[in-house]
């Protein structure tokens, strides 16, 4: 532990869930600046926060062979438990047909039922105009709470319009609001990773040495 560690400094871990499907993406974009703002408020309450970005984009061939068999392996894999080890999570999707993508979907439909019990989750979206921003409160924001998890209060849509306004706006006032009450949800319950702060999802066990558990003779 290096000098300026404080011990009793609260740590939370915070994982991205980015449903961007290009690069660049203002999905991502928009994910960045709501993880930004949440870990500068986690500092401001006095903690401290690790971030982890999910692209989901690069599950693509491993989620349509999980849905198919069952069983996750590899990055896929690891990045579940990710999920299953954090904090808190902030879910950005772009929007597709008033909902959010079909990736999207098939990643949230492959995390183990009950992983996201309690869990705070900041939601945001992005389009192509302002009419798109119910799919917050209509698709995205009803996803996590039949899941069990527990989303903030403010949600963040941007339309492309809001990538060309600067730093400035009502979106970035949105942002600041939304990254806070993440924080405060964060601050306000105990956390579930008690390992070192750098190590997501190293107390997993791998799939092959699970199945190796169950198919391996007693005595």
């Amino acid at each position: 532990m290096t000098q300026d560690q404080n011990p009793q400094t609260p740590r939370h871990r915070i994982v991205v869930l980015n449903g961007g499907m290009r690069v660049p993406s203002t999905t991502r974009m928009l994910a960045d600046r709501l993880a930004d703002a949440t870990v500068a408020a986690v500092a401001e309450q006095g903690g401290e926060a690790s971030v982890q970005v999910i692209d989901l984009r690069t599950h693509a061939h491993a989620l349509a062979d999980t849905m198919l068999t069952g069983f996750s392996s590899g990055e896929l894999a690891e990045d579940l438990a990710a999920v299953a080890g954090a904090d808190g999570l902030i879910a950005v999707s772009p929007t597709f047909s008033a909902s959010y993508s079909g990736m999207f979907k098939t990643f949230v439909d492959v995390i183990e039922p009950g992983t996201l019990n309690g869990k705070p989750v900041l939601v945001g979206a992005t389009g192509g105009s302002e009419r798109h921003s119910l799919m917050l409160d209509h698709a995205l924001r009803p996803l996590f709470s039949y899941l069990g998890a527990d989303p903030v209060r403010t949600g963040v849509f941007a339309a492309t319009a809001d990538f060309g306004s600067g730093e400035g706006g009502a979106i970035t006032e949105r942002i600041a609001r939304a990254g806070s009450e993440l924080a405060s949800r964060l601050a306000g319950r105990p956390s579930q990773a008690r390992r070192p702060a750098d190590a997501f999802g190293e107390q997993s066990v791998p799939v092959e040495e699970m199945l190796a558990r169950v198919t391996r003779p007693a005595g």
